[in-house]
């Protein structure tokens, strides 16, 4: 049977930083500069002693909590993050544990960002209605905070903390999900990369040393690099296109699509998919101001967000796109239930 999305849960962390913060550490960048740049006036920041995986408990629990749903029922848990608990052991396996759910659910993490959402979809998608799983729940959580340096301005306004839970089934009359397309270009991996992330630079091996680029913006290689031309260029030469290709696979129009939703990058890089694009800023779904760039989260935060405040609903052709570091990219077509549970 068809797989749906029937419910998605998000939490966002109690600590927030504006742009009023970071424009007084910074006093050459003026305020408005940066609310113009990034689109983002606050972000939710984890605190020191907080992960992802905390996150993502809480945001299933109050999934389970406003949706009735008894933990039992699930069946496989996805948690998809790049800021696990350990790489060892699996944080999904964690999850497991601390949510309650029983000893007969496979749960498996998923290591990508900004593209994350799409992909865990398409996994969670081709689990259910192959009957490898019937109840499934679908958790991102990132904490990206984490990897910034303070003294970088170039990613310090961007990305904020989240978790969002995503509630699914095997148990439609058609298809509400899909196609999908998908894209890879790690050519591209060193324009978005925290160094010393894994075994190829281990940090205990490494120098911690900070440097200061020619524009001003301290980190080290145990902090996050973008760079933010490359980046944007990659955004603007792949998202349209696989849009257009999407829409083409699916036998549609962009003009039969109710909205597209992205992932929330930041306002330069939407406002040029969107201009590409040629749509309407009603139809293409932006909320980042007050949270920011929730790299894995940022997609189902959005749609949730744009159903609770009317402006989709149940039915309509929602267009999903994800994109950012790898570089990766994907996008597809949902459409929500009737008796979806805002």
């Amino acid at each position: 049977m068809p797989a749906v999305i029937d419910a998605i849960e998000y939490m966002l962390p109690a600590r927030t930083e504006s742009i009023e913060e970071i424009a007084a550490r910074f006093p050459n960048w003026p305020l408005e500069k940066i609310a113009e740049k990034t689109g983002i006036r606050a972000r939710h920041v984890a605190a020191e002693d907080e992960c992802a995986s905390d996150f993502g408990v809480i945001a299933a629990r109050q999934l389970f909590e406003r949706t009735g749903t008894d933990p039992g029922e699930i069946d496989y848990l996805i948690f998809c993050t790049q800021t696990p608990d350990y790489l060892a052991p699996t944080t999904a396996c964690l999850i497991q544990d601390r949510l309650g759910l029983g000893r007969h659910v496979g749960a498996l993490d998923i290591n990508l960002g900004c593209s994350g959402y799409i992909y865990a979809l398409g996994v969670a998608k081709a689990l259910l209605e192959t009957g490898q799983a019937s109840r499934l729940l679908l958790i991102t959580a990132d904490t990206y905070s984490k990897f910034v340096h303070p003294g970088d301005k170039s990613v310090r306004a961007l990305f904020g903390d989240a978790a969002a839970a995503t509630l699914m089934s095997n148990r439609g009359d058609d298809e509400t999900i899909g196609p999908f397309v998908y894209g890879t270009d790690g050519s591209g991996a060193d324009d978005l990369i925290v160094p010393t992330s894994g075994m190829r630079k281990q940090p205990y091996n490494h120098s911690a040393e900070e440097y200061t680029d020619r524009h001003g913006n301290t980190r080290s290689d145990h902090h996050i690099y973008m760079n933010g031309r490359a980046v944007i260029e990659f955004t603007l030469r792949e998202v349209p296109k696989s849009i257009l290709t999407l829409c083409e696979r699916a036998g549609l129009s962009l003009d039969q699509i109710d909205a597209v939703i992205p992932h929330q990058a930041s306002a330069t890089v939407l406002n040029g998919v969107r201009k590409k694009l040629g749509l309407p800023p009603e139809r293409f779904i932006v909320c980042m101001e007050d949270i920011g760039n929730t790299v894995s989260c940022s997609v189902p935060i959005a749609l949730k967000r744009a159903v609770t405040e009317g402006r989709i609903g149940p039915g309509d052709r929602l267009l999903l796109a994800g994109f950012g570091v790898g570089l990766s990219w994907g996008a597809t077509i949902v459409r929500l239930p009737t008796d979806f549970q805002r």
